[in-house]
């Protein structure tokens, strides 16, 4: 296999380093062009929820009414996605969504092994993500006590409209443009100089030939 001299693949490099900087600006802009057109933002509004004792008195409330709404949290987050409530959302939002997409826009967690539900709902457009979120907190307080007959939940944070996508990083896709930009330019040259054979100074036919230059003949003209 034939040794590379990297003093000279890198001065090769060298003279090359406006394909390098025309290829990320091209990579930059088509795609940057692609997220445009190919990736709709979509904004993420959260509420929480609190179980609470029944109890207005605080200092009544016991390991085993915490442990309750402990155990209560995981069966409170499926019924919050239960076709019962998001149908009613549905409903008095007048949404134009099917039960199952806005399922699957929904996700409900908790929050470190706490008695506190997050809800969270994402949409394309940030006011109706904060409007679902709100309207499905308050249907599922209200429709709890019909299914438990029990009055322990409580909106601990209401969601609130969020400006910044969570699913576009112009700075995170910019940067792997400008990657994708220097690898396919490196590579290009570098396959242009391994197969490049010509000889383009005197230097060379030295090295590479053993002869001895006597002579340059200058180019004059376009002859």
């Amino acid at each position: 296999m034939e040794e590379i001299d990297l003093k000279e693949m890198f001065d090769y490099f060298l003279g090359r380093v406006s394909w390098i900087i025309i290829a990320v600006a091209l990579a930059v802009a088509v795609g940057n062009v692609y997220t445009m057109f190919t990736r709709v933002p979509m904004y993420r509004s959260t509420t929480t929820l609190v179980l609470v004792s029944e109890n207005k008195d605080s200092a009544s409330y016991n390991t085993s009414e915490q442990q309750l709404n402990k155990n209560l949290v995981g069966t409170y987050s499926e019924i919050i996605k239960s076709r019962t409530i998001l149908n009613a959302v549905i409903r008095n939002l007048d949404l134009d969504y099917s039960y199952t997409t806005l399922q699957n826009r929904i996700t409900v967690s908790s929050v470190n092994n706490t008695e506190i539900i997050r809800i969270a709902v994402a949409d394309s457009d940030p006011k109706v993500a904060t409007k679902i979120a709100n309207e499905i907190a308050k249907v599922f307080v209200s429709e709890i006590n019909k299914f438990y007959k029990l009055n322990n939940v409580s909106v601990l944070d209401r969601a609130e409209n969020n400006s910044v996508p969570y699913n576009v990083n112009y700075l995170k896709d910019n940067a792997i443009y400008i990657m994708i930009g220097l690898v396919l330019s490196c590579g290009i040259i570098f396959i242009f100089f391994y197969f490049d054979t010509t000889i383009k100074t005197s230097e060379e036919i030295e090295k590479k030939l053993g002869l001895t230059v006597v002579g340059i003949v200058p180019k004059v003209g376009k002859e």
